[in-house]
């Protein structure tokens, strides 16, 4: 059994997110075919995950990203100050025609049998010119970092983001962070990439520097090249099957202390039965499932990293640690937009089981 996270008691940051920000066109129930209007909802797997940390939770959270000097950048830059977390932008300029942009997401949000549709438009990315060199980690994490995030949609995104990274992740390890990874495997992403080959070889190499690995059976299979198990799952939300991928992953990376993910059974766009489970040092943890009424699912994996990783920099118990993803997940499910509307005492209250009872 390997040891404990050794998480930094103290430190000017309690995470830094490493990923790309883009802004999301929302239509709402309306297909885009059909879209006259759409809400703007600035987003990024990674910042994601500080954003929530800052606002709901009140941590000190901060975000390395690419930043281009246009009005679409300065509308990122306010939101992402909005939620409180502190920039550290690699900057460049915007040549009036072309780029390079910050990369929009169009996301409708289906509704009943319709299921939601996403597509990109990540043409001439600033974000994907990212490579090492480009941060200050030494400057960043000058007054102490606890905690260093990033995510398999950046990684995907150029030919150095990968070894940015990795960069990012053994500089945080020599800060004294626990380094944290998403795989959130995007085979749109990897496809333009250089496929699920070279998916398998970079995302291999990253979570060599990983503490704790955030990713579902398919992030799994399809992100660490590791087969499907002889276990069958009887439902989505039966983790078994996830469990005996665990193994091989950790047999394959034995650094790693914690895999967790969400279970989700989507009975229709509107409707989903909900949880999550945590592997943590041989340990497994599981939240209970709930009957969640869905308003817009974008960003409900993010919040239950950010609420389980809030339990872990807090010193809760891994039981606890994960219903408090778990409840924030669940959550922000409920509200528009990719980051959190929630406070940390709605997310207490979810995760003991509190129920949606007018609060007078």
């Amino acid at each position: 059994m390997s040891q404990p996270l050794k998480i930094r008691p103290e430190g000017a940051l309690d995470l830094v997110s490493l990923g790309a920000l883009v802004h999301r066109l929302d239509p709402g129930i309306i297909p885009f075919r059909k879209a006259n209007e759409c809400r703007i909802h600035v987003s990024g797997g990674e910042f994601n995950v500080a954003a929530n940390l800052a606002d709901c939770f009140r941590l000190r959270t901060g975000v390395a990203s690419a930043m281009v000097d246009y009005p679409i950048g300065d509308l990122i830059a306010e939101r992402v100050r909005a939620m409180g977390v502190k920039p550290f932008y690699k900057a460049f300029k915007h040549n009036g025609v072309n780029g390079p942009n910050m990369a929009t997401v169009y996301s409708d949000r289906g509704w009943g049998v319709r299921a939601p549709v996403v597509f990109y438009n990540r043409a001439n990315e600033a974000a994907a010119q990212l490579k090492p060199g480009d941060f200050d980690w030494d400057e960043i994490f000058s007054g102490g970092v606890r905690w260093f995030h990033s995510g398999g949609i950046f990684a995907a995104l150029g030919e150095k983001t990968a070894e940015l990274v990795v960069e990012g992740m053994r500089a945080a390890k020599k800060a004294g962070a626990v380094t944290s990874f998403d795989l959130n495997y995007r085979e749109k992403l990897w496809n333009i990439s250089g496929g699920a080959a070279r998916a398998v070889e970079v995302l291999g190499r990253i979570v060599e520097n990983v503490d704790v690995l955030v990713g579902n059976e398919e992030d799994l299979q399809k992100g660490l090249g590791i087969p499907g198990q002889d276990v069958v799952a009887k439902s989505k939300l039966d983790p078994s099957a996830f469990y005996e991928m665990i193994h091989v992953a950790v047999k394959k990376h034995p650094q790693i202390q914690v895999v967790a993910t969400t279970l989700r059974e989507v009975h229709s766009t509107s409707r989903h039965s909900w949880s999550a489970v945590a592997w943590v040092n041989g340990e497994t943890f599981n939240a209970p499932v709930a009957e969640l009424d869905v308003y817009d699912r974008v960003g409900g994996g993010d919040g239950f990293a950010s609420g389980f990783f809030y339990g872990l920099l807090t010193g809760e118990a891994p039981r606890e640690a994960v219903k408090l993803g778990w409840a924030h997940g669940a959550l922000l499910t409920t509200f528009p937009g990719d980051t959190t509307m929630a406070t940390l005492d709605q997310v207490r209250s979810f995760a003991k089981g509190g129920s949606a009872r007018i609060q007078r």
